[in-house]
């Protein structure tokens, strides 16, 4: 089920905790990415507080809010580049993404694997793609006190394994938000030390959130899924054949 945008924005723009986890996810985003000169960069789920690096420099930025949550205008103050729409079709051509960013959209939803279908869908050739879910192993998914607290938490195995079946290759994953999901100034103030120390020892410390990198197969595996789905129900039937007179 998906989190109502509203509680979205209040955790990302008006609370201390939200504002430190959205500079952390951000700063890697930017590690993977760190430019996107004349691309096109589409967020779908609430991924728009990662977007907005992109905004000078990219072709164009589209904010993609799913229905059951709804959608607000992003970036304030500015012409609103966000639009509500149906989780498993995108207001998006085929093949225009160069880069996407899932948050928020692939563990809340109820059906993932629509979902999996349109990322494949509106990336281009060489596109890729960035996953952010809750880590099962890290205490965010644990607290209800943070948007990572709902939906289904994933281990890496998991979230490695669903994508591949769609077509879309892990290149690099990594960890963040080692830091407690407490507002407490103590965690507060210590929250970069917990950060450098969790990524040295992240064998044994588990970070809060995982960020998959991934890059689309094409052409897709012959009768695999994301073939599957994109052939016309006429090509999945048989061939008809010629009764003896």
């Amino acid at each position: 089920m998906h989190l109502d945008v509203q509680d979205l924005r209040t955790f990302y723009y008006r609370s201390q905790l939200g504002r430190a986890a959205q500079s952390i996810v951000r700063q890697q985003v930017l590690r993977f990415w760190p430019d996107a000169q004349g691309q096109t960069v589409a967020g779908f789920g609430f991924a728009v507080p990662l977007l907005r690096p992109y905004l000078k420099t990219a072709r164009r930025v589209i904010g993609l809010m799913p229905g059951p949550q709804g959608v607000m205008h992003w970036p304030a103050g500015m012409s609103n580049v966000s639009v509500l729409c149906e989780e498993t079709l995108w207001p998006v051509e085929t093949g225009h993404v160069d880069r996407l960013v899932v948050m928020h959209g692939l563990e809340t939803s109820e059906r993932p694997s629509l979902v999996l279908d349109e990322c494949y869908r509106v990336l281009g050739p060489g596109g890729k793609a960035l996953f952010i879910v809750p880590n099962r192993s890290g205490l965010w998914a644990r607290s209800d006190r943070t948007p990572f607290g709902f939906g289904r938490p994933y281990t890496i195995g998991q979230l490695e394994a669903q994508l591949k079946s769609y077509d879309l290759i892990p290149e690099a994953h990594v960890s963040v938000l080692y830091q407690p999901p407490s507002e407490k100034r103590f965690w507060m103030k210590t929250g970069p030390i917990w950060e450098r120390t969790g990524r040295a020892v992240s064998a044994v410390l588990g970070g809060g959130v995982l960020m998959v990198q991934v890059s689309k197969r094409h052409p897709p595996t012959p009768g695999g899924v994301a073939d599957r789905v994109r052939k016309p129900l006429g090509a999945l039937a048989p061939d008809p054949v010629a009764k003896p007179v």
